[in-house]
């Protein structure tokens, strides 16, 4: 293990430190001084010097690595996965190299919102009987209890041995703002799609994902126009008529879409569709389940062709090409 100079420059102080507090209150002043010679050390500029250039790529490629056909970062050469500790001991310069690579590469936000609620405890509610406020003798009331609290004892253990899981009644508390997959979906545009320093935001929605998606359109037209350069929808089951999407909006999803859906026509053959929104093709596959695994290939060429041509302005002509990728090109 190699020790740096910052190191060495810095165990003699702190083992004085140690030597000063161990004194009596005499050495107060002397402690008070050396602080004052510790404050003035700027450690960030000790760990610069041991440290090479911080000059790093401008592109994914140049830091060699790409990712594959699953989607995975890879290094290009090697296969391997990213490696944080690209120099030994030097975590500054490690650092600022993950983010440099970072501000190249992607960041994924994964919304899930089947589960969005918590059980707890259902109350429980206490019914007042009617022998308690009658004028029946005291006697005759306890032999009603008794009676009555034998037959909730029988009722529970019936209960528990039929359910053995369910040993409480429980019932489901939504999360407020997001008690449904389209208040979730717009939620998390809001707080954090929206305020984040991203350009090129690219979707991929399966199933209800694509209606949630639909919904956030209809909710947030200019802002998703704004920010979203493409959109992989996978088996969607959104419905432009029934969620009353406008013409603009399903003029921009017929530009910047793609609905990968379940068949049995290899992948990327064109599927007709009754819906004047987005083009349908094949994912290559007729399980619902698997047509976002089966169709990232062509999910992540539709993605980087989007990339492209919003740098060079040609967008207007991208999905027209994208959607008749034959499966023979990829």
């Amino acid at each position: 293990m190699s020790i740096s100079l910052s190191s060495l420059i810095l165990l003699p102080v702190w083992i004085s430190m140690a030597q000063i507090q161990q004194g009596g209150p005499d050495e107060k002043e002397k402690t008070t001084a050396l602080k004052d010679l510790l404050s003035r050390i700027d450690l960030d500029e000790l760990m610069k010097k041991d440290e090479p250039p911080l000059d790093f790529p401008d592109t994914l490629e140049g830091f060699e690595y790409a990712f594959n056909e699953k989607g995975q970062l890879r290094h290009i050469k090697t296969g391997e996965p990213f490696v944080f500790n690209y120099q030994e001991d030097l975590h500054r310069w490690n650092q600022k190299r993950y983010e440099a690579l970072g501000e190249e590469g992607y960041g994924v936000i994964v919304l899930n919102p089947n589960e969005n609620y918590i059980e707890v405890e259902k109350p429980k509610i206490h019914v007042q009987s009617s022998s308690e406020s009658s004028d029946e003798p005291a006697e005759k009331r306890e032999r009603k209890d008794k009676v009555s609290k034998e037959t909730k004892k029988r009722r529970d253990f019936y209960e528990k041995y039929r359910n053995p899981q369910r040993e409480k009644e429980m019932m489901q508390l939504y999360i407020r703002e997001n008690g449904s997959p389209e208040e979730h979906a717009v939620y998390v545009w809001d707080h954090f799609i929206a305020q984040s320093a991203a350009e090129n935001v690219f979707f991929v929605a399966h199933s209800y994902g694509g209606l949630a998606f639909v919904e956030l359109m209809i909710q947030r037209e200019a802002d998703v126009k704004s920010k979203v350069t493409a959109v992989a929808l996978t088996d969607s089951v959104h419905n432009v008529w029934h969620q009353e999407a406008g013409k603009t909006i399903r003029e921009w999803m017929r530009e910047n879409c793609c609905n990968w859906v379940s068949s049995s026509e290899p992948l990327d053959t064109s599927v007709e569709s009754m819906l004047p929104d987005c083009p349908r093709v094949s994912a290559g596959t007729d399980r619902h389940e698997l047509t976002s695994w089966k169709s990232f290939p062509s999910i992540f060429k539709f993605f980087t062709e989007a990339s492209e041509a919003k740098t060079s302005s040609l967008k207007p002509a991208l999905t027209r090409r994208s959607h008749r990728i034959k499966h023979e090109e990829l």
